[in-house]
């Protein structure tokens, strides 16, 4: 099953170039070591509408079967990640999310401070992952040995999922 990965950077000020990007190139090495795809990589200013688009976008186009958010994710009034993630999924992937803060929290107990969301759309799984390159590379590698059966889950047609399962 190959995992393609599209990673969006969600933040005002490196996306208008004012501040280096640093999240986003730690988390596609981090994408590269785990032998997964990059698709894209996309810098966007914390506005729901262009967040909530791009993710309906990409999902719709099939490309990818794996979004990554970082950032937009905490208590900033600017901070939209994971209500533009609410607006474009049709099932939440709770566990996700509650293994990453419950994990992190055992590192910094501020991971329950997370907003994160993560879910379906279409046959694409979208994950919000914090801002901070440390919190961003620590939440995926948290969660990558479930992305692969998640995503084969996600892109098989039989709906034997007995059979995805006991492989």
């Amino acid at each position: 099953m190959s995992i393609k990965v599209i990673v969006l950077t969600v933040s005002d000020r490196s996306s208008a170039g004012l501040r280096e990007d640093l999240s986003g190139p730690e988390l596609i090495n981090t994408i590269n070591g785990l032998g997964w795809t990059l698709i894209n990589h996309t810098l966007l200013p914390d506005e729901m509408d262009q967040i909530s688009s791009f993710l309906q976008k990409t999902s719709s186009s099939e490309v990818c079967n794996l979004i990554l958010t970082t950032g937009g994710t905490g208590f900033s009034p600017r901070d939209v990640t994971p209500e533009a993630t609410l607006a474009v999924i049709n099932k939440k992937a709770l566990g996700l999310v509650e293994l990453i803060r419950s994990e992190s929290a055992k590192i910094n107990a501020k991971a329950y401070l997370s907003r994160a969301e993560a879910g379906i759309c279409k046959n694409t799984l979208i994950i919000n992952l914090p801002g901070s390159p440390k919190g961003a590379v620590e939440s995926l590698l948290i969660v990558a040995p479930l992305i692969p059966h998640a995503i084969e889950l996600l892109v098989d047609q039989s709906g034997d999922v007995h059979q995805i399962q006991n492989k």
